[in-house]
């Protein structure tokens, strides 16, 4: 649907919708911090990213039409390359079998594998650049959107101290 949509908010939340089925799917398969870990950090990630889409591109309400789609022939035959090569290495290659048994916390020993000792800091570490990222869009303009009309929204002409922008 991201290459549907006119809108490049709506094609953000569209991208958002897979990610969280992934994040789901990782879930469904037991790996439950995994799984929490990328909806948390893929709705954050999208958020800032529609609102950066609505703030500087072209066309965020997609009043205008648009296609992000480029080379459709030359990227039918890629994908059905890349399908086929796909489908094909996993019906001939031999795949190997289990050795040993399956840990009984495969979370914990994931963690462990790839950050040792230090899982602490690091959840530490990823709570304090979540509040970084938090307070950086929150401090990124100390005036709204509806500053420039002050008290009366409905003045034909706002009364803006700021040269430039939307009002003049």
């Amino acid at each position: 649907m991201v290459f549907r949509f006119d809108s490049m908010a709506r094609a953000t939340f569209s991208l958002l919708t897979a990610l969280l089925c992934v994040g789901g799917e990782l879930i469904v398969l037991g790996l439950d911090y995994l799984g929490v870990v990328t909806v948390l950090m893929m709705t954050i990630e999208m958020a800032i990213m529609a609102v950066f889409m609505i703030m500087f591109m072209m066309n965020p309400a997609g009043l205008m039409p648009m296609t992000m789609l480029h080379n459709r022939r030359g990227a039918a035959l890629i994908c059905a390359g890349s399908f086929t090569s796909l489908v094909v290495g996993i019906l001939l290659v031999p795949w190997p079998r289990r050795v040993g048994r399956a840990p009984a916390d495969p979370t914990m020993d994931l963690g462990m594998s790839l950050m040792g000792p230090q899982m602490l800091t690091m959840m530490t570490l990823g709570m304090a650049l979540f509040a970084t990222i938090v307070a950086t869009v929150v401090l990124a303009t100390r005036r709204g959107r509806y500053d420039r009309y002050g008290d009366d929204l409905r003045a034909a002409r706002p009364d803006d101290p700021v040269r430039g922008g939307v009002g003049r």
